[in-house]
């Protein structure tokens, strides 16, 4: 069995498992490190990014409302955007909600590390012991790696310079299209709603606030309705 050690969780982590979150770690530092400089940069001090960070954890949601402070929008502006954004975690909530763990405290930080990649990780798993340990151990590294990465960007400040030239911003969504193949190529039902959910989303996109076609996107998923477990 492909294993390094035993996990207080219970069940043994696959390394394919281990590699992979390290993987999405490194990508989502590097976009971490990027939003935190982008922001001290902008004129924001080092706590914002710093204290966004820890209490909303969302990527998105963080580099939307950082643009709007620094376009000149007030907090609740920025505030809206953020929770428009970070709706979807909802339905993410839903589907992992039996993989967190029954008590208080254990749901209320699983539900604080819920995000696209923890998501995706936990449902790729083939029974529910591994499918907690996926959760506990891609929610808790990423959330220590994009925290770190932040503060590192926000103490870097504007030494950077324009942090899109790098092309920083194009490492997280690559990582994720790359775990995302493996059940595109193996499932038609999951492509027909990957598709679905593509063709809302592009077709939104000029029209619509950013991330709003994120959103709509979901709609691909009543593709997958009628389909028995």
């Amino acid at each position: 069995m492909r294993s390094l050690h035993r996990s207080p969780l219970g069940t043994r982590p696959d390394t394919r498992l281990l590699r992979d979150v390290g993987l999405v770690c490194l990508a989502g530092g590097i976009v971490g490190v990027s939003f935190g400089a982008i922001a001290v940069a902008g004129g924001l001090p080092v706590w914002v990014p710093v204290v966004m960070s820890l209490l909303v954890y969302a990527g998105s949601a963080q580099f939307s409302a950082v643009g709007i402070l620094l376009a000149g929008g007030g907090p609740v502006a920025a505030a809206a955007t953020g929770l428009l954004l970070n709706t979807r975690t909802a339905a993410f909530g839903l589907a992992v909600a039996e993989v967190i763990g029954r008590g208080r405290v254990t749901r209320w930080i699983g539900a604080h590390l819920v995000t696209d990649e923890t998501v995706a990780f936990t449902l790729a798993q083939p029974d529910p012991a591994r499918r907690r340990a996926a959760f506990w151990i891609s929610g808790l590294g990423l959330y220590a790696s994009w925290n770190l990465c932040v503060l590192l960007g926000a103490l870097a400040g504007g030494a950077l310079g324009d942090t899109g030239r790098y092309g920083l911003d194009a490492a997280f969504p690559a990582v994720l299209v790359a775990l995302v193949l493996p059940a595109l190529r193996e499932d038609a039902a999951v492509r027909r709603a990957a598709l679905a959910g593509a063709a809302v989303a592009l077709a939104l996109t000029p029209f619509v606030p950013v991330g709003v076609p994120v959103l709509a996107a979901l709609t691909g998923l009543l593709l997958l309705g009628g389909r028995t477990a």
